[in-house]
């Protein structure tokens, strides 16, 4: 069960990603059907903390497993999606494929959950500024390359 509770005019969820970089771009996903993009993750389940979430969201969607190699920050996010506000805690991790094969992979990513409309794709570390990645606080941290920050984001 996700960690997302909705309470009086807020959703809250609880979230952790990972970035992952290989030849100075990271690997990011989106929604076909957006405008925007997102590290790969997502809900924490309940009695899950983020390591275990964001290895088990990488093995579901990709089929590929993972090693932590640190930690980068801890994002506030606020912002309004669908008309519906929105309160999110965002752990993110820096992670690599655990598989040597894995670490040449350099085009798409299908999902292999049968989720058509989520793609994985790599964008290069120093334009990450110039995409539409959310949230948008993010961006910053990663072009900077100061770990571990706490970051609130507020759209």
């Amino acid at each position: 069960m996700d960690i997302t509770v909705e309470l009086k005019e807020y959703i809250l969820n609880i979230r952790a990603a990972v970035v992952i970089i290989h030849n100075d771009k990271i690997l990011v996903h989106r929604n076909i059907n957006s405008n925007h993009y997102a590290l790969v993750g997502g809900r924490v389940e309940l009695g899950e903390n983020s390591i275990e979430t964001v290895k088990r969201e990488i093995k579901e969607e990709m089929g590929k497993e993972i090693e932590i190699i640190g930690y980068i920050s801890t994002v506030e996010n606020f912002f309004t999606m669908n008309g519906k506000k929105y309160h999110e805690i965002e752990f993110v991790h820096l992670a690599e494929f655990r598989e040597e094969k894995d670490k040449l992979i350099q085009n798409t990513i299908k999902n292999i959950e049968g989720k058509d409309y989520l793609q994985y794709e790599w964008i290069e570390r120093n334009k990450i500024d110039q995409v539409p990645l959310m949230p948008v606080k993010i961006q910053s941290v990663l072009k900077n390359g100061k770990y571990p920050l706490h970051v609130i984001n507020k759209d």
